[in-house]
């Protein structure tokens, strides 16, 4: 739809321009400090950053119902910067100028309803919000969006002509950072720091197809993220993991089609999501804030962040009812399935710990929950859910079986609805389930298989035949013939088909 058809009250708000003035703000000794450089932690105190638009006043001003009006009519709008993310530009980075956003089809993911048996299953109506369909094939992509258009500005400003983005990743974080290096790779080369055999074949396969540098190290996640964060601090490189602001406001464009996709009313909605860095569920709780405080939705929704009982300390920190008590603690983590939410010192924690205050406290009470799950429930509910008409990677299983956990456990009621983080496509993580079918995980892992949710192809080759068609070598005649009738007759055996 051209903008000349728009109603005369609207065109003008339609297209934006840059109009904010931001800023990083330390959570640790709350310094403010400029986007002039690209910071990722406090230079004075070492705490990580926060971005905030100082004009975001003149966003609240407008009012709920103008915002509401135009997300809509911007959605008609065939103007590539604002298919993506940045159709709520305003509320991302609206610093960067609209012929310097970075668009590869990330963003507006489809919900998809749960079929019947899902719903009977888990005790209430939800959606999969299915975020295997960004280009990647992950989540990851809503940040990297930002990150590289905030990163494509920044260099033509400084007229800086090479570039070396870096970043740690358990598999889908360097699968998109190559991806969007990739698209400017005039002036950016990637490099990409993966721990040695812990990631799945089909991820590997990414950063090396989009031409990144990809090292491998002995460790988990959390060891490759302390070399990251050395050289970041000591070389001149761009970090691309989630301690980078600019990929937290990317990763709010979740909260946003969330709220614009149920009409803007979410106060009975459960969103699941799993916990790895916590820039993830850090995002979805800043989305929704500042949807809250512009009056574009009039309520905020549960937030149910969730972790396997191998990498959980954030839910472990959670234990603790008395605020003033709680106290961090990092730990040691053991495999999980749910590779991408292995990690056992976030670097986001400190954003979580202001940002769940700050959500309970203007939702008058408490609407963010955490849970864990075992690898046993992670993988029993990915299996299930693909096997219902989705494709929901492991981290998905996690978010599902997490949704059952708060469910029995009062968090979530079977009056709400469930709105489940399904962050990356099945088939990153097809490697999970063949292990699964073929009752093959290591021990440690605590997985057994579900007899009646396993697989497995069935050979049809009927001994009575002692000729079978080859590629380059079909049959012919009474052999083809033959091949027909005796095959046929095997699969009506198996399938338990009934003539005509």
């Amino acid at each position: 739809m051209k903008i000349d058809q728009f109603p005369k009250e609207i065109r003008p708000y339609v297209v934006p321009e840059p109009t904010g003035k931001m800023l990083y703000r330390c959570l640790g000794c709350s310094a403010q400090m400029s986007i002039d450089r690209l910071l990722y932690t406090c230079p004075r105190c070492g705490s990580v950053l926060m971005l905030y638009d100082e004009h975001f006043d003149r966003i609240t001003e407008l009012g709920g119902d103008k915002w509401r009006t135009i997300f809509d009519y911007r959605r008609m709008l065939n103007l590539q910067p604002l298919k993506g993310i940045f159709r709520y530009y305003e509320f991302i980075a609206p610093v960067i100028p609209l012929d310097q956003i970075v668009y590869l089809g990330e963003g507006h993911t489809p919900l998809v309803e749960a079929n019947d048996r899902l719903k009977e299953m888990i005790g209430l109506d939800f959606y999969f919000k299915n975020d295997g369909l960004n280009p990647s094939a992950s989540f990851k992509d809503r940040g990297m969006a930002c990150a590289l258009s905030y990163i494509n500005h920044f260099a033509k400003r400084e007229k800086i002509g090479n570039l070396l983005a870096i970043c740690a990743s358990t598999g889908d974080t360097s699968a998109s950072a190559a991806l969007y290096g990739s698209y400017l790779e005039d002036f950016v080369s990637s490099a990409v720091l993966l721990p040695h055999g812990k990631v799945t074949p089909q991820q590997l396969s990414q950063p090396l197809g989009s031409g990144a540098k990809v090292l491998e190290i002995p460790g988990v996640f959390d060891d490759c993220m302390k070399v990251v964060e050395n050289l970041a601090e000591n070389y001149h490189v761009a970090l691309l993991n989630s301690k980078n602001s600019w990929r937290i406001l990317g990763q709010e464009s979740f909260s946003y089609e969330i709220a614009q996709d149920f009409d803007y009313e979410v106060g009975n909605k459960a969103v699941v999501l799993p916990i790895g860095n916590a820039g993830n569920i850090t995002a979805v709780m800043n989305g929704f804030l500042k949807f809250y405080k512009a009056g574009v939705i009039h309520e905020l929704p549960k937030i149910v962040g969730v972790q396997s009982e191998h990498a959980d300390p954030v839910y472990r920190y959670y234990l603790e009812g008395d605020e003033d008590k709680r106290v961090f603690k990092a730990l040691t983590v053991k495999p999980s399935v749910a590779q991408a939410a292995m990690i056992g010192n976030p670097v986001s924690m400190p954003r979580v710990i202001e940002l769940v205050r700050e959500y309970n406290r203007l939702s008058g009470g408490k609407r963010v929950f955490v849970v864990h799950v075992s690898e046993q429930e992670i993988m029993d509910a990915m299996i299930v859910a693909n096997r219902n008409g989705n494709i929901a990677c492991t981290q998905g299983g996690e978010s599902m079986a997490g949704l059952r956990r708060a469910v029995q456990a009062g968090h979530v009621h079977q009056s709400e609805v469930g709105v489940l983080d399904s962050t990356a496509h099945m088939l990153k993580f097809i490697s999970f389930q063949e292990m699964y079918f073929q009752d093959s995980f290591d021990p440690e892992f605590k997985v057994k298989p579900k007899q009646e949710l396993r697989n497995a192809p069935v050979l049809i080759k009927p001994r009575s035949l002692k000729k079978f068609p080859q590629p380059g070598k079909p049959l012919e005649g009474e052999e083809m013939r033959l091949f027909i009738q005796e095959t046929v007759a095997e699969i009506e055996k198996i399938l338990g088909l009934e003539k005509k």
